[in-house]
């Protein structure tokens, strides 16, 4: 009866990672100090979403605003994925991993009303960004296999996913631009303004760039990404937009449209193919 439970369990488990992706905390020191009356270590946090069958790709994931994850444990993935949340189950089928990242813990405070009060375009911009995601690749690279990475932003998060891919340049296998933010915050302009006039151009691996047609954030405007948009841009059309114009239900992060959006990333990661337009 033991042995025939087990048999059972083990069933259940399976038929649950085929669907699924197991999370795991990472967590790599920087190298830095922080703190006035006492100094403690700064830590850079990630949670990896691993698929059952071992993978050597991954996606590095920034989240839209306030831009900032606040991981603490491996189970702070899902409110950090926006429209990939649901989806997980397709990158586990294609062998891919997902890697939920964090601000620096010396930049990782929010304040009511979601407003960011660290990790700004001063340090998204800088080298310091860069070299604290490379701690977290090269923890994925030793312990977990995963050689090849793609760094992925949607809204506030594509602050780091542009400055990411021309800081690390060819370390990444490409970069995935998803509703770019490209007009600064009103209230504080340290947030969106470096990227008001970025040169994708820049970029040396490949870019892809999606984008709503009918997304109505005024910080996110589709015009301004079909303008330095080269035979890269992926249009996602239809859907339904509820709440918060520049919010998680709304049209400006694919709503109704999320799964469709999310197979022309996973498309792109594999073959490099860009589906010009998606969700018709």
């Amino acid at each position: 009866m033991k042995w025939l439970m087990s048999f059972f369990a083990v069933l259940g488990c399976n038929s649950v990672t085929a669907q699924t992706m197991t999370a795991i905390l990472l967590e790599a020191d920087v190298g830095r100090e922080s703190g006035f009356f006492s100094k403690s270590p700064v830590v850079q946090r990630a949670i990896l979403l691993q698929p059952s069958t071992p993978t050597e790709t991954a996606l590095l994931f920034y989240r839209g605003w306030s831009g900032i994850a606040n991981i603490k444990t491996e189970n702070d993935w899902k409110r950090n994925l926006n429209y990939l949340q649901n989806n997980t189950k397709l990158f586990a089928k294609e062998g891919i991993a997902l890697v939920v990242m964090d601000c620096p813990s010396d930049e990782n405070s929010v304040a009511p009303g979601n407003k960011p009060l660290g990790c700004n375009d001063d340090y998204r911009s800088s080298v310091k960004h860069a070299d604290d995601v490379r701690k977290i690749t090269a923890l994925l690279k030793e312990k977990y296999g995963i050689k090849n990475f793609y760094v992925m932003g949607h809204s506030y998060g594509t602050i780091s996913s542009k400055w990411l891919a021309k800081n690390l340049g060819n370390e990444l296998r490409g970069s995935i631009h998803s509703a770019s933010m490209t007009v600064a915050n009103y209230y504080n302009r340290s947030y969106g303004s470096s990227v008001e006039s970025f040169d994708m151009s820049a970029l040396k691996a490949p870019v892809l760039n999606i984008h709503h047609g009918d997304d109505l954030c005024s910080h996110t405007p589709y015009s301004t990404v079909v303008a330095y948009s080269k035979n890269n841009l992926i249009t996602v059309r239809g859907g339904e937009g509820t709440g918060d114009v520049c919010g998680g239900t709304h049209l400006h992060s694919m709503g109704g449209k999320e799964e469709a959006a999310t197979k022309a990333v996973i498309q792109w990661i594999k073959t490099g193919e860009v589906q010009s337009i998606v969700g018709e």
